[in-house]
């Protein structure tokens, strides 16, 4: 399973460089994107259509250094990290975008994904729009560029632009003199508010502010645009909210996606995830000698079933955490796996003992089949395992990498099938009702799990040629 971006936004109102701050902030959000990155910084007192931008591919230790970050002067800034679907890993779809018009200039960083950019792509283009990217994010920099033009402000650009654009976003978008966040009005995807002195942020997560050393203010609310200025401070607009209880946050947030040091819309991501391990537990109890997570995200729910069960937690695989996108995949001829590189088992902590594995998802199935098996290798007497998701049945067009329902072996497999496939000895899975728990009981998206999106989805796959 994989995200599509992280978004990080910096206005220092006392003037002060803010592109250090950013790569930190980038660096903890790290896990969100992993194939490209950016940073584009403006300096408010200067004159307005000047942004120095630096994007590359690759993690953001990799595309930036002391002095290409040292050369990025401006007190207002956003930045980027990436993730794609196949096809469209290219620097030219690196973020953030900016774009240069008749007010300025406007740099944008965009998390999730829009289902009805070829409709909206075809209307630009025959307006006279060229398009530089084949991602969805570029659709949504022209709208708000051209709604400036007769907009009395940059946030009221946004706001128009935003009942044109349907689907998943968290924007991070920098004018000459404003910062501005704006959230989806389902709120699929995360956006928050920090502070640190005189300099305000937004960040997709909590512990991005903690990595700067910033204080959480609070999360923008689904549908909420924030505009930040040292004029008026943070001013919002709710008019494009809906009822609470009919937003969608997306569920992966709390069980994959998010670090678990975050909170995301006021939840503990670390006690989502010992949550759901407490419910496996209780709803698919099963004898064994020890429980272990598949790292990182299944580590939580394994502590959460251990604290349920009373069967101990323990350490069956370490992790090796250099491996980024430079790692080489080996030959087909190699016996060698990106799996057996990236995990290895501990021998004499598995040996002979029956285990209880959680692990988040199970997607395709080929990953949990390697592990499993790697597990029986080091002498594993049992394996049951134990997933902290429903099974995926459905694909996600919202920002999630699920596939189309032909790849995902819950769809022609039943959980016993599935077992036999992967090797196990019992398989089950976290139940959809749980769901909502675990995310703290307000609305969430469960379109992957049950087939019931929060909005009509696309009625072509459009998910491999425009995404963010």
């Amino acid at each position: 399973m994989r995200e599509e971006c992280g978004v990080f936004g910096a206005y220092d109102f006392d003037g002060q460089d803010v592109a250090s701050l950013i790569y930190y902030g980038l660096l903890a959000l790290q896990h969100r994107g992993q194939e490209s990155c950016g940073i584009a910084v403006s300096d408010t007192s200067g004159p307005k259509g000047k942004v120095l931008v630096h994007k590359d591919m690759g993690l953001v230790n990799e595309a930036f250094n002391s002095e290409t970050v040292g050369r990025l002067y401006g007190n207002i800034g956003v930045g980027h990290v990436r993730y794609s679907t196949a096809g469209s890993s290219t620097r030219e779809n690196a973020q953030p975008l900016v774009l240069n018009y008749v007010k300025g200039a406007l740099g944008l960083a965009h998390n999730g994904n829009l289902i009805n950019t070829p409709e909206l792509r075809k209307e630009l283009a025959y307006t006279g729009a060229i398009f530089q990217t084949t991602i969805d994010s570029e659709v949504i920099a022209y709208y708000i560029a051209r709604e400036r033009l007769n907009a009395t402000s940059v946030e009221e650009a946004v706001g128009r632009a935003m009942r044109r654009i349907k689907g998943a976003y968290s924007l991070v978008i920098m004018s000459p003199r404003k910062l501005i966040g704006a959230r989806d009005p389902f709120g699929f995807r995360p956006l928050c508010i920090g502070k640190r002195d005189h300099t305000y942020l937004l960040a997709s997560e909590s512990c991005a502010l903690d990595a700067v050393g910033a204080e959480f203010v609070r999360d923008v609310a689904p549908g909420e645009i924030v505009t930040i200025s040292p004029q008026k401070g943070i001013v919002s607009d709710m008019s494009h909210a809906i009822k609470p209880e009919e937003t969608a946050r997306c569920v992966f947030e709390y069980i994959y996606f998010a670090r678990p040091d975050s909170y995301i819309d006021g939840i503990s991501v670390y006690n989502s995830r010992i949550l759901a391990g407490k419910y496996l537990a209780m709803d698919s109890p099963v004898e064994a000698d020890m429980v272990v997570g598949v790292p990182e995200s299944g580590n939580c729910a394994a502590m959460g079933y251990s604290l349920q069960s009373g069967i101990p937690y323990g350490t069956a695989f370490v992790k090796n955490a250099y491996i980024g996108r430079t790692f080489i995949k080996p030959g087909q001829k190699s016996r060698e796996s990106s799996v057996q590189v990236k995990l290895n088992p501990i021998r004499e902590s598995i040996a002979g003992k029956r285990i209880i594995m959680i692990d988040d998802s199970i997607v395709r199935g080929t990953t949990s089949d390697r592990i499993v098996r790697m597990l029986r290798e080091a002498g594993a007497r049992e394996v049951h395992m134990r997933v902290s998701s429903p099974p995926f049945l459905w694909p996600c067009y919202f920002g999630t990498d699920v596939p189309a329902r032909e790849q995902l072996i819950a769809y022609k497999h039943s959980v016993k099938e599935i077992s036999d496939m992967i090797g196990t000895d019992t398989l089950d899975y976290l139940r959809a009702e749980r769901l909502t728990e675990i995310a703290g009981g307000a609305g969430i998206c469960k379109g992957c799990f049950t087939g019931n999106y929060p909005m009509e989805p696309p009625v072509e796959d459009i998910r491999g040629e425009f995404e963010s």
